[in-house]
Protein backbone atom coordinates (compact mmCIF):
# COMPACT_ATOMS: atom_id res chain seq x y z
CA UNK A 1 0.00 0.00 0.00
CA UNK A 2 1.03 3.46 -0.86
CA UNK A 3 1.28 5.84 1.91
CA UNK A 4 0.12 9.81 1.60
CA UNK A 5 2.69 11.43 -0.83
CA UNK A 6 4.49 7.87 -1.66
CA UNK A 7 4.56 8.27 -4.89
CA UNK A 8 5.09 12.01 -5.30
CA UNK A 9 8.49 11.60 -5.20
CA UNK A 10 8.50 8.81 -7.67
CA UNK A 11 6.31 10.16 -10.68
CA UNK A 12 8.15 12.50 -12.66
CA UNK A 13 10.78 14.29 -14.68
CA UNK A 14 11.26 17.96 -14.62
CA UNK A 15 13.46 20.56 -12.71
CA UNK A 16 14.02 24.18 -11.55
CA UNK A 17 13.03 27.23 -12.74
CA UNK A 18 15.36 28.99 -14.75
CA UNK A 19 16.40 31.45 -11.72
CA UNK A 20 17.30 28.60 -9.59
CA UNK A 21 19.21 26.28 -12.04
CA UNK A 22 22.61 28.28 -11.33
CA UNK A 23 22.59 28.24 -7.62
CA UNK A 24 20.90 24.63 -7.56
CA UNK A 25 23.94 22.98 -10.17
CA UNK A 26 26.45 24.97 -7.99
CA UNK A 27 25.36 22.96 -4.73
CA UNK A 28 23.69 19.57 -6.40
CA UNK A 29 24.12 17.61 -3.72
CA UNK A 30 22.37 18.32 -0.11
CA UNK A 31 25.27 18.98 2.31
CA UNK A 32 24.56 16.14 5.39
CA UNK A 33 24.07 19.07 7.88
CA UNK A 34 22.05 22.14 6.54
CA UNK A 35 20.81 23.64 10.01
CA UNK A 36 22.67 23.81 13.12
CA UNK A 37 21.19 22.78 16.35
CA UNK A 38 18.58 26.12 16.71
CA UNK A 39 18.06 24.62 20.80
CA UNK A 40 21.74 26.74 20.70
CA UNK A 41 21.21 29.61 18.40
CA UNK A 42 18.22 31.66 20.38
CA UNK A 43 16.48 32.90 17.38
CA UNK A 44 13.88 35.00 17.62
CA UNK A 45 11.29 35.78 14.79
CA UNK A 46 10.01 39.34 13.59
CA UNK A 47 7.18 40.80 15.68
CA UNK A 48 3.70 39.66 14.75
CA UNK A 49 5.12 36.40 13.90
CA UNK A 50 1.91 33.66 13.41
CA UNK A 51 2.58 30.76 15.50
CA UNK A 52 -0.39 27.91 14.05
CA UNK A 53 -1.18 24.30 13.62
CA UNK A 54 -3.43 22.61 10.92
CA UNK A 55 -5.64 19.76 10.57
CA UNK A 56 -8.51 19.05 7.60
CA UNK A 57 -11.87 18.06 8.27
CA UNK A 58 -12.08 14.53 7.12
CA UNK A 59 -8.94 13.56 9.26
CA UNK A 60 -10.43 14.67 12.45
CA UNK A 61 -14.33 15.62 12.09
CA UNK A 62 -16.31 12.28 12.01
CA UNK A 63 -19.80 12.38 11.97
CA UNK A 64 -19.56 11.44 8.49
CA UNK A 65 -23.54 10.88 8.09
CA UNK A 66 -25.28 13.82 10.99
CA UNK A 67 -26.70 16.94 10.53
CA UNK A 68 -27.57 16.61 6.63
CA UNK A 69 -23.81 15.76 5.42
CA UNK A 70 -23.05 13.92 1.81
CA UNK A 71 -20.72 11.62 1.28
CA UNK A 72 -17.48 12.14 -0.22
CA UNK A 73 -14.84 10.11 -2.41
CA UNK A 74 -12.84 9.75 0.48
CA UNK A 75 -16.22 7.99 2.32
CA UNK A 76 -15.99 5.53 -0.39
CA UNK A 77 -12.65 4.93 -1.02
CA UNK A 78 -11.82 4.56 2.39
CA UNK A 79 -14.61 1.65 2.50
CA UNK A 80 -13.11 -0.21 -0.47
CA UNK A 81 -11.35 -3.06 0.69
CA UNK A 82 -7.51 -3.02 0.56
CA UNK A 83 -7.92 0.23 0.18
CA UNK A 84 -6.62 1.26 3.79
CA UNK A 85 -3.35 -0.22 5.08
CA UNK A 86 -5.05 -0.98 8.14
CA UNK A 87 -9.00 -1.46 6.85
CA UNK A 88 -9.92 1.88 8.62
CA UNK A 89 -11.66 4.98 7.82
CA UNK A 90 -12.79 8.16 8.76
CA UNK A 91 -16.33 7.80 9.95
CA UNK A 92 -15.47 8.82 13.66
CA UNK A 93 -11.85 9.91 13.14
CA UNK A 94 -10.92 12.31 16.12
CA UNK A 95 -14.86 12.89 16.52
CA UNK A 96 -13.93 16.76 16.52
CA UNK A 97 -17.49 17.44 15.31
CA UNK A 98 -18.81 16.66 18.68
CA UNK A 99 -15.03 18.04 20.49
CA UNK A 100 -13.86 20.99 18.77
CA UNK A 101 -14.58 23.14 22.07
CA UNK A 102 -11.93 20.73 23.62
CA UNK A 103 -9.83 21.10 20.78
CA UNK A 104 -10.12 24.93 20.84
CA UNK A 105 -8.79 24.79 24.83
CA UNK A 106 -6.10 22.89 23.84
CA UNK A 107 -4.64 25.27 21.59
CA UNK A 108 -6.02 28.28 23.76
CA UNK A 109 -3.78 26.29 26.34
CA UNK A 110 -0.74 26.28 24.26
CA UNK A 111 -0.89 29.79 23.19
CA UNK A 112 -1.61 28.96 19.56
CA UNK A 113 -2.23 32.04 17.48
CA UNK A 114 -3.72 30.94 14.47
CA UNK A 115 -5.62 27.52 13.70
CA UNK A 116 -5.60 26.09 9.87
CA UNK A 117 -8.86 24.30 9.05
CA UNK A 118 -10.71 22.84 6.70
CA UNK A 119 -14.37 22.68 5.21
CA UNK A 120 -16.56 19.70 4.42
CA UNK A 121 -17.88 20.68 1.02
CA UNK A 122 -20.38 17.81 1.53
CA UNK A 123 -20.97 18.81 4.77
CA UNK A 124 -22.26 22.39 3.42
CA UNK A 125 -23.67 21.18 0.06
CA UNK A 126 -24.47 17.14 0.51
CA UNK A 127 -24.92 16.74 -3.40
CA UNK A 128 -21.90 18.76 -4.38
CA UNK A 129 -24.82 21.72 -5.90
CA UNK A 130 -27.93 23.16 -5.13
CA UNK A 131 -28.90 23.96 -1.65
CA UNK A 132 -26.81 25.09 1.35
CA UNK A 133 -27.25 22.68 4.58
CA UNK A 134 -28.15 24.83 7.12
CA UNK A 135 -26.46 22.74 9.91
CA UNK A 136 -23.29 22.46 8.36
CA UNK A 137 -22.72 25.94 7.72
CA UNK A 138 -23.44 26.40 11.44
CA UNK A 139 -21.46 23.67 12.49
CA UNK A 140 -18.28 26.07 10.87
CA UNK A 141 -20.09 29.37 12.76
CA UNK A 142 -19.36 27.62 16.40
CA UNK A 143 -16.06 26.78 15.15
CA UNK A 144 -15.16 30.08 14.12
CA UNK A 145 -16.93 31.68 16.70
CA UNK A 146 -15.18 29.32 19.21
CA UNK A 147 -11.53 30.36 17.52
CA UNK A 148 -12.63 33.97 18.33
CA UNK A 149 -13.30 34.00 21.86
CA UNK A 150 -10.44 32.41 22.53
CA UNK A 151 -7.88 34.72 20.51
CA UNK A 152 -7.18 32.64 17.74
CA UNK A 153 -7.27 33.20 13.96
CA UNK A 154 -9.14 31.52 11.04
CA UNK A 155 -7.26 29.99 8.05
CA UNK A 156 -9.89 28.46 6.28
CA UNK A 157 -8.94 25.87 3.58
CA UNK A 158 -11.75 25.32 0.98
CA UNK A 159 -11.09 21.74 -0.34
CA UNK A 160 -8.80 19.29 1.77
CA UNK A 161 -9.67 16.51 -0.69
CA UNK A 162 -13.04 15.26 0.21
CA UNK A 163 -15.31 16.21 -2.52
CA UNK A 164 -18.75 15.31 -2.87
CA UNK A 165 -19.10 11.72 -4.00
CA UNK A 166 -22.29 12.84 -6.45
CA UNK A 167 -19.92 15.26 -8.14
CA UNK A 168 -17.39 11.89 -8.68
CA UNK A 169 -20.37 9.97 -10.22
CA UNK A 170 -20.35 12.59 -12.92
CA UNK A 171 -16.49 12.83 -13.65
CA UNK A 172 -14.87 14.81 -10.34
CA UNK A 173 -12.22 17.01 -11.40
CA UNK A 174 -11.86 15.20 -15.33
CA UNK A 175 -15.24 17.46 -16.03
CA UNK A 176 -15.21 20.83 -16.61
CA UNK A 177 -18.39 21.78 -14.64
CA UNK A 178 -16.52 20.81 -11.23
CA UNK A 179 -14.59 24.07 -11.70
CA UNK A 180 -17.67 26.12 -11.72
CA UNK A 181 -19.57 23.62 -9.18
CA UNK A 182 -16.64 24.85 -6.83
CA UNK A 183 -17.24 28.14 -7.97
CA UNK A 184 -20.39 28.06 -6.67
CA UNK A 185 -19.48 26.15 -3.48
CA UNK A 186 -16.97 28.56 -2.71
CA UNK A 187 -19.56 31.68 -2.84
CA UNK A 188 -21.99 29.99 -0.76
CA UNK A 189 -19.30 29.56 2.03
CA UNK A 190 -17.50 33.38 1.58
CA UNK A 191 -21.71 34.13 1.90
CA UNK A 192 -22.19 32.58 4.54
CA UNK A 193 -18.80 32.83 6.53
CA UNK A 194 -16.52 35.20 4.74
CA UNK A 195 -16.06 38.46 7.32
CA UNK A 196 -15.01 36.07 10.06
CA UNK A 197 -12.38 34.55 8.55
CA UNK A 198 -9.15 36.85 7.65
CA UNK A 199 -7.24 34.24 5.47
CA UNK A 200 -8.93 31.85 3.21
CA UNK A 201 -6.69 29.01 1.32
CA UNK A 202 -8.43 27.55 -1.90
CA UNK A 203 -7.18 24.23 -2.30
CA UNK A 204 -4.95 21.94 -0.68
CA UNK A 205 -2.51 20.39 -2.92
CA UNK A 206 -3.37 20.09 -6.30
CA UNK A 207 -0.24 17.83 -6.97
CA UNK A 208 -1.12 15.25 -4.08
CA UNK A 209 -4.99 15.21 -6.18
CA UNK A 210 -3.32 14.84 -9.68
CA UNK A 211 -0.26 12.56 -9.09
CA UNK A 212 -1.63 10.28 -5.96
CA UNK A 213 -5.28 10.41 -6.67
CA UNK A 214 -5.46 10.45 -10.50
CA UNK A 215 -1.94 8.63 -11.77
CA UNK A 216 -1.05 6.19 -9.40
CA UNK A 217 -4.85 5.24 -7.96
CA UNK A 218 -3.67 4.60 -4.34
CA UNK A 219 -5.38 7.52 -2.70
CA UNK A 220 -9.42 8.67 -3.70
CA UNK A 221 -10.46 8.49 -6.06
CA UNK A 222 -8.21 5.64 -6.80
CA UNK A 223 -7.53 6.26 -10.89
CA UNK A 224 -4.51 5.00 -12.69
CA UNK A 225 -4.57 7.24 -16.04
CA UNK A 226 -1.67 10.11 -16.56
CA UNK A 227 -4.00 11.53 -19.31
CA UNK A 228 -6.74 11.73 -16.78
CA UNK A 229 -4.60 13.30 -14.22
CA UNK A 230 -3.42 16.09 -16.83
CA UNK A 231 -6.54 17.29 -17.28
CA UNK A 232 -7.63 17.30 -13.69
CA UNK A 233 -4.31 19.67 -12.72
CA UNK A 234 -5.78 21.95 -15.32
CA UNK A 235 -9.53 21.92 -13.58
CA UNK A 236 -8.26 21.89 -10.25
CA UNK A 237 -6.07 25.19 -11.53
CA UNK A 238 -9.35 26.29 -12.77
CA UNK A 239 -11.32 25.93 -9.58
CA UNK A 240 -8.82 27.71 -7.90
CA UNK A 241 -9.44 30.67 -10.18
CA UNK A 242 -13.32 30.54 -9.96
CA UNK A 243 -12.83 30.37 -5.87
CA UNK A 244 -11.29 33.60 -6.55
CA UNK A 245 -12.93 35.18 -8.58
CA UNK A 246 -16.27 34.48 -5.68
CA UNK A 247 -13.62 35.95 -2.79
CA UNK A 248 -13.78 39.37 -4.82
CA UNK A 249 -17.37 39.44 -5.86
CA UNK A 250 -17.88 38.46 -2.10
CA UNK A 251 -15.89 41.42 -1.22
CA UNK A 252 -16.10 40.04 2.35
CA UNK A 253 -12.38 41.29 3.26
CA UNK A 254 -9.43 38.99 4.07
CA UNK A 255 -7.02 37.43 1.70
CA UNK A 256 -6.84 34.51 -0.11
CA UNK A 257 -4.65 32.03 -2.01
CA UNK A 258 -3.79 28.45 -2.57
CA UNK A 259 -1.89 25.87 -0.31
CA UNK A 260 0.81 23.99 -2.75
CA UNK A 261 2.83 21.28 -1.24
CA UNK A 262 6.38 22.23 -3.12
CA UNK A 263 10.02 20.69 -3.08
CA UNK A 264 13.09 21.96 -4.15
CA UNK A 265 14.58 19.55 -6.80
CA UNK A 266 18.43 18.67 -5.98
CA UNK A 267 21.19 16.24 -8.28
CA UNK A 268 21.93 13.42 -6.84
CA UNK A 269 26.13 13.04 -6.42
CA UNK A 270 28.04 11.11 -9.39
CA UNK A 271 26.89 13.13 -12.33
CA UNK A 272 28.63 13.69 -15.55
CA UNK A 273 29.26 17.46 -16.27
CA UNK A 274 26.34 19.24 -17.27
CA UNK A 275 23.93 16.42 -17.09
CA UNK A 276 22.34 17.68 -13.59
CA UNK A 277 20.80 20.67 -15.47
CA UNK A 278 18.16 18.90 -17.66
CA UNK A 279 17.11 16.49 -14.75
CA UNK A 280 16.63 18.61 -12.48
CA UNK A 281 15.32 21.28 -14.53
CA UNK A 282 12.24 18.69 -15.67
CA UNK A 283 11.48 17.24 -11.82
CA UNK A 284 11.27 20.79 -10.98
CA UNK A 285 8.52 21.16 -13.57
CA UNK A 286 6.27 18.45 -12.65
CA UNK A 287 6.78 19.46 -8.73
CA UNK A 288 6.42 22.73 -8.82
CA UNK A 289 6.36 24.96 -11.65
CA UNK A 290 3.10 22.80 -13.27
CA UNK A 291 1.00 24.35 -10.40
CA UNK A 292 3.04 27.30 -9.37
CA UNK A 293 3.33 29.19 -12.90
CA UNK A 294 -0.59 29.42 -13.83
CA UNK A 295 -1.60 31.01 -10.69
CA UNK A 296 0.97 33.23 -10.18
CA UNK A 297 2.33 33.60 -13.64
CA UNK A 298 -0.87 33.18 -15.61
CA UNK A 299 1.07 30.79 -18.29
CA UNK A 300 1.97 27.14 -18.06
CA UNK A 301 5.65 26.25 -18.06
CA UNK A 302 7.11 26.38 -21.64
CA UNK A 303 8.62 22.87 -20.90
CA UNK A 304 5.24 21.30 -19.87
CA UNK A 305 5.20 18.87 -22.79
CA UNK A 306 8.78 17.58 -21.93
CA UNK A 307 8.05 16.96 -18.37
CA UNK A 308 4.42 15.31 -18.94
CA UNK A 309 5.11 13.08 -21.69
CA UNK A 310 3.29 13.49 -25.63
CA UNK A 311 -0.09 11.71 -24.49
CA UNK A 312 -0.64 13.77 -21.13
CA UNK A 313 0.60 17.05 -22.89
CA UNK A 314 -1.70 17.07 -25.28
CA UNK A 315 -4.73 15.57 -22.79
CA UNK A 316 -4.15 19.23 -20.94
CA UNK A 317 -3.93 21.14 -23.99
CA UNK A 318 -7.07 20.28 -25.36
CA UNK A 319 -8.80 21.23 -22.02
CA UNK A 320 -7.35 24.90 -21.89
CA UNK A 321 -9.97 27.43 -23.00
CA UNK A 322 -9.57 30.76 -23.83
CA UNK A 323 -9.69 33.19 -21.10
CA UNK A 324 -9.01 30.07 -18.42
CA UNK A 325 -5.25 31.26 -17.74
CA UNK A 326 -6.63 34.62 -17.09
CA UNK A 327 -9.13 33.27 -14.25
CA UNK A 328 -6.39 31.37 -13.14
CA UNK A 329 -3.62 33.84 -12.58
CA UNK A 330 -5.69 36.18 -11.28
CA UNK A 331 -3.79 37.97 -8.40
CA UNK A 332 -4.01 36.83 -5.13
CA UNK A 333 -2.81 37.76 -1.09
CA UNK A 334 -0.73 34.65 -0.06
CA UNK A 335 0.91 31.19 -0.42
CA UNK A 336 0.49 28.75 1.85
CA UNK A 337 3.75 26.20 1.17
CA UNK A 338 3.18 22.88 2.52
CA UNK A 339 6.86 21.25 3.26
CA UNK A 340 7.92 17.92 4.12
CA UNK A 341 10.66 16.84 2.26
CA UNK A 342 12.95 17.63 -1.19
CA UNK A 343 13.19 15.36 -4.10
CA UNK A 344 16.73 14.16 -5.60
CA UNK A 345 17.41 12.81 -9.24
CA UNK A 346 19.81 10.90 -11.21
CA UNK A 347 21.00 11.16 -14.57
CA UNK A 348 17.86 9.31 -15.62
CA UNK A 349 15.48 11.54 -13.78
CA UNK A 350 14.51 9.01 -11.27
CA UNK A 351 13.90 9.98 -7.91
CA UNK A 352 16.22 8.64 -5.30
CA UNK A 353 16.65 8.58 -1.22
CA UNK A 354 19.72 10.20 -0.03
CA UNK A 355 18.84 11.33 3.39
CA UNK A 356 17.12 10.26 6.18
CA UNK A 357 13.96 9.38 6.73
CA UNK A 358 10.41 9.14 9.06
CA UNK A 359 8.39 6.52 9.23
CA UNK A 360 6.96 7.60 6.55
CA UNK A 361 9.25 6.81 4.24
CA UNK A 362 8.52 8.91 1.44
CA UNK A 363 9.53 11.79 3.44
CA UNK A 364 13.37 12.46 3.44
CA UNK A 365 14.13 15.11 6.37
CA UNK A 366 16.26 17.91 5.14
CA UNK A 367 15.13 21.58 6.71
CA UNK A 368 17.59 23.09 4.27
CA UNK A 369 14.89 22.48 1.83
CA UNK A 370 12.04 24.46 3.74
CA UNK A 371 14.46 27.75 3.71
CA UNK A 372 15.59 27.16 -0.33
CA UNK A 373 11.79 27.22 -1.30
CA UNK A 374 10.98 30.00 0.61
CA UNK A 375 13.77 32.08 -0.74
CA UNK A 376 13.12 30.97 -4.14
CA UNK A 377 9.38 32.00 -4.10
CA UNK A 378 10.49 35.20 -2.88
CA UNK A 379 13.42 35.86 -5.43
CA UNK A 380 10.63 34.92 -7.87
CA UNK A 381 7.65 36.60 -6.39
CA UNK A 382 8.90 39.36 -4.30
CA UNK A 383 5.93 40.87 -3.13
CA UNK A 384 3.50 38.04 -2.41
CA UNK A 385 3.34 36.91 1.27
CA UNK A 386 4.07 33.27 2.46
CA UNK A 387 2.79 31.24 4.87
CA UNK A 388 4.04 28.09 6.02
CA UNK A 389 0.70 25.95 6.11
CA UNK A 390 1.84 22.07 6.58
CA UNK A 391 5.25 21.27 8.14
CA UNK A 392 5.82 17.79 10.45
CA UNK A 393 6.87 14.44 11.02
CA UNK A 394 5.20 11.21 12.15
CA UNK A 395 5.89 8.57 14.89
CA UNK A 396 4.13 5.00 15.10
CA UNK A 397 0.51 4.40 15.28
CA UNK A 398 0.98 2.13 18.17
CA UNK A 399 3.03 4.77 20.41
CA UNK A 400 1.21 5.67 23.53
CA UNK A 401 0.13 9.37 24.89
CA UNK A 402 3.45 9.34 27.21
CA UNK A 403 6.05 7.89 24.17
CA UNK A 404 9.18 9.83 23.36
CA UNK A 405 8.36 12.63 21.59
CA UNK A 406 12.00 13.87 20.90
CA UNK A 407 12.27 12.93 17.16
CA UNK A 408 9.34 15.25 16.22
CA UNK A 409 11.06 18.14 18.21
CA UNK A 410 14.04 18.06 16.63
CA UNK A 411 12.34 18.33 13.57
CA UNK A 412 10.53 21.55 14.17
CA UNK A 413 13.61 22.77 15.83
CA UNK A 414 15.32 22.36 12.84
CA UNK A 415 12.75 23.27 10.16
CA UNK A 416 12.22 26.41 12.23
CA UNK A 417 15.74 27.35 11.96
CA UNK A 418 15.47 26.54 8.33
CA UNK A 419 12.29 29.37 8.45
CA UNK A 420 14.40 31.67 10.31
CA UNK A 421 17.42 31.53 7.79
CA UNK A 422 14.87 31.67 5.11
CA UNK A 423 13.41 35.45 7.08
CA UNK A 424 17.09 36.46 7.12
CA UNK A 425 17.52 36.44 3.68
CA UNK A 426 14.65 38.15 2.88
CA UNK A 427 11.94 35.73 2.25
CA UNK A 428 8.42 37.21 3.21
CA UNK A 429 7.26 34.76 5.78
CA UNK A 430 4.36 35.77 7.65
CA UNK A 431 3.97 32.31 9.62
CA UNK A 432 4.09 28.47 10.37
CA UNK A 433 1.70 25.74 10.87
CA UNK A 434 2.71 22.52 11.95
CA UNK A 435 1.18 19.46 11.05
CA UNK A 436 -0.78 18.69 12.89
CA UNK A 437 -2.41 19.20 15.65
CA UNK A 438 -3.96 16.37 16.62
CA UNK A 439 -3.32 12.64 15.75
CA UNK A 440 -6.00 11.49 13.31
CA UNK A 441 -7.19 9.69 10.08
CA UNK A 442 -4.06 9.63 7.82
CA UNK A 443 -5.79 9.13 4.69
CA UNK A 444 -4.32 5.18 2.89
CA UNK A 445 -2.18 5.08 5.84
CA UNK A 446 -5.15 5.06 8.15
CA UNK A 447 -4.44 5.40 11.86
CA UNK A 448 -1.09 3.74 11.67
CA UNK A 449 0.83 6.80 11.86
CA UNK A 450 0.03 9.78 14.56
CA UNK A 451 1.08 13.36 13.05
CA UNK A 452 -0.34 15.49 16.00
CA UNK A 453 1.72 17.13 19.10
CA UNK A 454 -1.72 16.03 20.61
CA UNK A 455 -2.41 11.72 20.82
CA UNK A 456 -5.52 10.75 20.12
CA UNK A 457 -6.83 7.64 22.21
CA UNK A 458 -9.15 6.63 19.41
CA UNK A 459 -11.10 4.30 21.48
CA UNK A 460 -11.61 6.91 24.38
CA UNK A 461 -11.01 10.44 22.56
CA UNK A 462 -8.86 11.24 25.43
CA UNK A 463 -6.61 13.72 24.08
CA UNK A 464 -2.98 13.88 25.57
CA UNK A 465 -0.17 17.37 24.98
CA UNK A 466 2.93 15.16 23.83
CA UNK A 467 5.95 16.78 25.36
CA UNK A 468 6.31 18.26 21.41
CA UNK A 469 3.18 20.12 22.21
CA UNK A 470 4.43 21.41 25.15
CA UNK A 471 7.94 22.90 23.63
CA UNK A 472 6.11 23.70 20.73
CA UNK A 473 4.07 26.54 23.66
CA UNK A 474 7.46 27.44 24.67
CA UNK A 475 8.49 28.70 21.29
CA UNK A 476 5.59 30.40 20.54
CA UNK A 477 5.46 32.23 24.12
CA UNK A 478 9.65 33.39 23.16
CA UNK A 479 8.51 33.72 19.41
CA UNK A 480 11.98 31.92 18.98
CA UNK A 481 13.72 28.64 19.07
Amino acid sequence: MVSRRALLRSAAIAAFASPLLEACTRSAEPTSNPTPSASTLGLSFPAGFVWGAATSAYQIEGAVAEDGRGPSIWDTFSHERGSIVDGSNGDVACDHYHRFETDLDIMRDLGIRSYRFSISWPRIMPSGTGSVNVKGVDFYKRLIDGLHSRGIAAVATLFHWDLPQPLQDKGGWENRDCASWFGDYAAAVFAALGPSVPTWLTINEPKTIVQVGYTYGSMAPGKRDSKAAAVASHHLALAHGRAVQAFRAANTGGRIGPALNLAPVYAASGFPSGAPDDAVRRQDGVENRLYLDPILTGSYPTDTAEFLGAAPFAALQAVIHDGDLAVIGAPVDVLGVNYYNPTIVDTGGSTVTKLPTSIAEWEQIYPQGLSDILTRLTREHPNLPLVVTENGIPNDGNDAADANDDERIGYLRDHLAAAHAAIEAGAKLEGYHLWSLLDNFEWAQGYTQRWGIVHVDFTTQQRTPKSSAHWYSGVISRNGV
